[in-house]
């Protein structure tokens, strides 16, 4: 675990190991907190880092006199909640695509390889707090409790990279501003202290998966369909479906129609909840299982039948949906 700094010409300004105890930290039963004071010519910062159960509590307060470019490998990988409340940096945190965090903004993250690239440009009075969750205690935490908190879950314990909203952050609201406050200024000890962090850090957690649910929901009214619309793809359902055997192209289907191809995608994941193709293939598939229960027709004129180009890719198709090759169901 280290970090590496560097300025816009690439010349290394700091290079630090960190300790090795952070796994032992994290996991401590007792509460275990550290305050750490820098000061360099490229900026200065006072950092504040408590941990205990699984949990990691941290804030930071700086001043960059230059523009900075930091690389930070995490010996154990968590996840965390971000909460920019004043300044702004570019961070990939394990991902491609950089993300900027603004003043006020929030957002969740899983980063399994423990690399984060981060672009800090020259300014004054930077604000972060943040918290990590270990897998483990993530996972204990998220079990069985909503949507949002079971689709971060299966990415964590199958070690995939997540953020809770790709497409920008989240604002911070009122009530985040007061817990955030309540952490920072916590006048409890020992056990207490403990117990008063966990309640404010998972209440933190369930208003980003709150916050997230309530953007799902106002985007998925948004695009609600009209009963004209509604109308429309049941129609182009039916067109899919009579001309299986050579299905006509997403711009020919939405022509045909009279929806645009947004309208025409995000209506049958509406109505049918998968894609144009997605239903397609699986009505195709419930056809073939109907027929070769039948036994009135060879596996060739079955796949030749439903349009596909060979008996191996439709057995590979068949496979895929069931788990078994057509020949086998047929003997089943």
């Amino acid at each position: 675990m280290g970090v590496q700094i560097r300025n816009d010409i690439n010349e290394l300004l700091l290079e630090e190991e960190m300790g090795d105890d952070l796994q032992e930290k994290f996991v401590s039963t007792k509460l275990v907190e550290e305050r750490q004071e820098i000061k360099y010519h490229f900026g200065e910062a006072v950092f504040r880092e408590t941990f205990f159960d699984g949990y990691h509590i941290f804030s930071g307060d700086a001043s960059v006199y230059e523009n900075l470019h930091v690389n930070a490998t995490e010996a154990v990988p968590s996840v965390s909640l971000l909460f920019m409340v004043r300044g702004h940096f570019n961070t990939n945190v394990g991902y491609d695509r950089q993300r900027v965090f603004g003043t006020l903004e929030h957002n969740l993250f899983f980063n399994p390889i423990g690399v984060e690239n981060a672009h800090i440009i020259k300014q004054e009075g930077l604000a972060v707090v943040g918290m990590n969750f270990s897998k483990e205690r993530f996972l204990q935490l998220a079990d069985n409790n909503g949507r949002i908190l079971d689709m971060l879950a299966n990415n964590v314990a199958g070690n995939k990279p997540i953020i809770l909203n790709k497409k920008t952050n989240h604002p911070i609201t009122t009530r985040m501003l007061m817990i955030l406050d309540e952490i920072r200024n916590c006048q409890f000890q020992g056990g207490h202290k403990k117990l008063f962090l966990q309640s404010k850090v998972i209440e933190l957690l369930a208003l980003q998966c709150e916050q997230q649910e309530q953007a799902d929901d106002a985007r998925d009214k948004k695009h609600l369909l009209s009963v004209t619309d509604r109308e429309k793809i049941f129609h182009a359902r039916d067109l899919l479906l009579e001309q299986m055997q050579e299905p006509p192209s997403l711009t020919e289907l939405s022509r045909a129609a009279g929806l645009n191809e947004f309208k025409l995608k995000n209506g049958f994941r509406q109505v049918f909840d998968n894609t144009v193709f997605g239903y397609l293939n699986d009505h195709k598939m419930e056809q073939a299982r109907r027929l070769l229960n039948a036994a009135a027709q060879s596996v060739t004129e079955i796949a030749e039948q439903l349009g596909f180009s060979s008996v191996q890719h439709f057995s590979t198709a068949f496979r895929k949906k069931f788990g078994v090759s057509p020949v086998k169901l047929r003997h089943l």
